[in-house]
């Protein structure tokens, strides 16, 4: 009897002691999954600086890059079509397609665009520091839209979130010309602001459909605003003499920089949750201005990483509670 007793004991600890190795295992991979997510995003702006200098323009990069991206969303919509489990969702509608497909425009196509425009100006040190900032963006809207209410808690996170930026905008106009630094910094802000109110308008939306079929129709709703833009002020001549080498830049932001990342992330947040997640995000722009220093010899001070550190510290105040 005692026999037995030990030995249900015994299994009951190995068994215990495998549920914690199990989510040790979970949570280890989930951190590592967000430090690469972060890391690749991170990646970005430098990509696209490379692909300038290989003699691209905002339009051409954006285009190369949804091309090479859409038909992957398309490939999970079809699947998700085929065997997802839709019975929590409304089925697809006419005007439920061309809603997504217009919050594409403001996500995907017009963030995308003013984002790449902006990096023609600016250093992706400060580029990204100012796209890191959209929830402060998301709490402003969501206060003017929805009457969702400002605390002191978000009122500081503005106001540090912007002191970062306008310091390390300081360092870069005294080192250019202002008005192109200003340019610059517009353009990313006014991609923040798209992107921001693309994140409020698009969760009702997606509570309905499901994030797949969204996300999807989204992509390929911004890719035909894309396509457009391209046919009307771009030339495919142009484009496919460029050198080899932008191609291997666009497949790279594609996938490297954008699909990738964003299912590490989302895997990161289903393993080790939203708000541990979220801080580990906040390195990004840290990344960013190593990885600016590293490979583009961009210039760097105090200032700029007394900027990342406001920025950051704001950004946190609304992201974590």
């Amino acid at each position: 009897m005692d026999g037995e007793v030990s030995s249900d004991a015994s299994r009951s600890s190995l068994a215990s002691g495998a549920s914690v190795a199990s989510e040790n295992v979970s949570y280890t991979s989930g951190v590592v999954l967000a430090i690469l997510g972060t890391f690749l995003f991170a990646l970005k702006s430098i990509l696209i600086k490379f692909a300038f200098a290989a003699g691209m323009n905002p339009t051409q990069l954006i285009f190369l890059r949804m091309t090479m991206a859409v038909p992957f969303y398309i490939t999970v919509l079809l699947v998700d079509a085929r065997w997802g489990n839709h019975q929590s969702h409304e089925s697809l509608r006419p005007r439920t397609i061309a809603r997504a497909m217009l919050l594409g425009l403001f996500g995907y196509y017009l963030a995308s665009y003013l984002d790449i425009c902006g990096l023609a100006y600016i250093s992706a040190q400060l580029e990204r520091l100012t796209l890191f900032t959209y929830p402060t963006m998301v709490a402003l809207l969501a206060w003017m839209f929805l009457g969702e209410q400002i605390t002191p808690r978000i009122l500081m996170a503005i106001g540090l979130s912007y002191a970062g930026i306008w310091l390390i905008y300081g360092q870069e106009r005294s080192h250019a010309e202002g008005s192109n630094v200003g340019i610059g910094v517009m353009l990313v802000l006014g991609s923040a602001l798209s992107y921001s109110l693309y994140l409020l308008f698009s969760k009702p939306l997606m509570q309905r459909i499901g994030s797949r079929r969204f996300t999807s129709l989204a992509m390929i709703g911004s890719a035909i605003f894309i396509g457009l833009h391209f046919v009307m002020t771009e030339s495919f001549v142009n484009l496919v003499q460029l050198p080899g080498v932008v191609f291997v830049y666009g497949f790279a932001l594609a996938f490297v920089c954008t699909v990738i990342p964003s299912y590490m992330i989302n895997e990161a947040i289903v393993r080790i949750g939203a708000t541990r997640t979220t801080v580990i995000g906040t390195v990004g722009p840290v990344l960013t201005i190593l990885l600016a220093v590293v490979l583009l010899a961009e210039p760097t001070s105090i200032y700029h990483f007394a900027g990342v550190v406001l920025a950051i510290i704001g950004v946190s105040l609304v992201s974590v509670k």
